[in-house]
């Protein structure tokens, strides 16, 4: 297989594309249903500890079932028009059944998702290291785009990526293993330490758990000797863009912003061009 990708040079680029579109279709439901399920598990959870009557059974909902339809009319989506971004264009946005718009968003995260992952074949080749990239950058988008939505990074993505770092790196895929349980213990208390400071001195939370977990799995990933890089790029563009969201859009100062985003656009850079930024900083600093 990898001889063919070898002979045949844009197979192994289209194939990654193609791949990354359906997986961002796929994430499209993970990104609105997991959310929903949570709060699910959360409500018969506190029914029980604080011995209530169970609410009524909701329609049955996990990432396989009921099968994907409009929500305006309820009209089931069949496979051609499920076909990422294509469908979209071939229905000019707009609901077989009904005609109801449909979210400028679901094509942007499918495009996204399929760009991010064709653009990985460029740094890993053909191996294990550009499968793992690969799982690592569809949950990255899946977790921004329920931080933006919720505010929440589920435990249920961010605890398998960090495990799954800590595996593949028994065998130094992207760094040593003790690089990475380093990493992943010192992601966790970086921002662990943030938050209590912060809580300390200003008796308000500035972040959520989820962050730390966040960047642990990065650490996972990558070693502690990245984790510096992703702190700095995170906060100097969160700081950024709620700066422009102060300017522009007359977002109050007192309104919170989702951080893992930020968190996750950094570590996707440091995963991609980790090495050759920090050895042009150390070389324009003359560290190096």
């Amino acid at each position: 297989m990898l001889n063919i990708f070898d002979q045949v040079t844009w197979l192994l680029p289209l194939g990654l594309l193609c791949l990354g579109l359906m997986v961002g279709s796929f994430l499209n439901v993970v990104i609105y249903r997991l959310p929903l399920m949570m709060e699910t598990r959360w409500r018969k959870d506190c029914c029980e500890l604080l011995e209530l009557p169970p609410e009524a059974e909701a329609a049955r909902l996990n990432l396989a079932t009921p099968n994907s339809h409009c929500p305006h009319c309820g009209t089931g989506i069949k496979p051609w028009h499920n076909i990422p971004v294509l469908s979209y264009l071939f229905l000019r946005g707009k609901c077989a059944a009904c005609g109801t718009g449909i979210s400028l968003r679901y094509p942007t995260v499918e495009l996204v998702t399929g760009l991010l992952t064709l653009a990985l074949v460029f740094t890993f080749p053909a191996s294990p290291a550009l499968l793992g990239a690969m799982i690592f950058t569809w949950a990255l988008v899946a977790l921004t785009m329920i931080d933006v939505d919720h505010k929440l990074l589920p435990d249920d993505i961010t605890l398998p990526l960090l495990w799954l770092g800590l595996l593949l790196n028994l065998g130094g895929t992207y760094t040593s293993l003790a690089d990475a349980v380093a990493g992943a213990m010192l992601g966790y208390l970086a921002l662990w330490s943030v938050y209590w400071l912060f809580k300390l001195v200003t008796g308000k939370e500035g972040m959520g758990y989820g962050d730390f977990k966040l960047l642990a799995a990065l650490g996972a990933w990558m070693g502690w000797q990245a984790l510096p890089m992703i702190i700095l790029l995170s906060s100097v563009v969160g700081a950024v863009c709620g700066i422009a969201l102060i300017l522009f859009k007359g977002r109050g100062r007192e309104q919170t912003l989702p951080f893992g985003p930020y968190l996750a656009a950094a570590g996707w850079i440091a995963l991609m061009w980790g090495e050759t930024l920090t050895s042009r900083y150390l070389s324009a600093t003359g560290l190096n």
